[in-house]
């Protein structure tokens, strides 16, 4: 493969830094190198960064062989969080989303193999905290795929859900739960599952990395505490912090905000925590 593509092969670490999606006009300027035909965009940002969050499948479900052609474009330790269709999270109960959920699951997501990572299940910032209800979706999603395990994620947005209860119940189906950096969704960065996720939507214009210096040395920071299984107490809790645990995994994606400068600000995240 040529040397545009050579700079930065992910390796299997515990931290993945990542963007969301891969086709963004601006980035043709900023990101991907003059002349570089659309095609190959995933090919190359595979090759800088350690994931990546698909939104497309946030607005339906992709073909089998989207996703087998997707996987084959990356190299080996890369992986995609997949967002799950609207059509399930956004339906009257969530109890009721059995069948939604097998069939976006089940709809070709093996042809992913090693590169799938978390399913992220985002609820509507119109869906209030319901324990019976959520705790009924919960149990609906399947632990495994093919005989290999799945990882699923949870992204809540209504101020509901900032309680003792919520946490309890998710550490309960051992479901992480999306720490949102956003001015806009509320934050909740209780550990609830077996690795952290974190969605960043605070870049800026005005900054080359889309955030200042000091706030990505301390999202490394958080970065590498949650790796080893310690808490990052600092930020919003809602019940008493977990001691420290078994290692896990890290994923942190720029999302939004100044979508524009969000992979330098990946790649230079990426680059602080891989240093130390």
């Amino acid at each position: 493969m040529d040397d545009l593509f050579s700079s930065a092969t992910p390796r299997a670490e515990r931290i993945r830094v990542g963007i969301g999606g891969w086709n963004y006009a601006p980035w043709r300027k900023n990101f991907y190198p003059e002349g570089l035909v659309q095609r190959r965009e995933l090919e190359y940002a595979s090759r800088h960064l350690r994931a990546i969050e698909i939104n497309g499948t946030y607005y339906g479900a992709q073909k089998a062989e989207t996703y087998g052609r997707w996987a084959a474009q990356t190299p080996e330790g890369f992986v995609f969080s997949l967002k799950a269709p609207r059509y399930v999270t956004e339906g009257k109960r969530l109890a009721a989303t059995g069948k939604g959920i097998d069939g976006f699951v089940h709809g070709g997501l093996a042809e992913m193999g090693d590169r799938l990572g978390p399913i992220l299940w985002q609820l509507p910032p119109s869906r209030a905290f319901d324990a019976d209800d959520l705790a009924a979706f919960l149990d609906l999603l399947p632990r495994s795929l093919n005989g290999k395990p799945l990882r699923h994620v949870l992204e809540v947005r209504h101020r509901s859900f900032l309680c003792e209860d919520y946490v309890a119940l998710a550490r309960s189906q051992r479901i992480p739960t999306v720490y949102t950096d956003s001015p806009e969704y509320p934050n909740l960065a209780d550990l609830t599952g077996d690795f952290s996720y974190a969605r960043l939507m605070r870049s800026a214009d005005g900054e080359p990395t889309g955030y200042p210096a000091a706030a990505l040395d301390a999202w490394a920071d958080r970065a590498r505490r949650w790796a080893r299984g310690e808490d990052s107490e600092e930020l919003p809790h809602f019940a008493a912090p977990l001691a420290k645990t078994e290692p896990r995994d890290v994923f942190i994606y720029f999302i939004s905000a100044a979508k524009h400068l969000n992979p330098a600000a990946a790649m230079a995240l990426q680059g602080l925590v891989d240093r130390d």
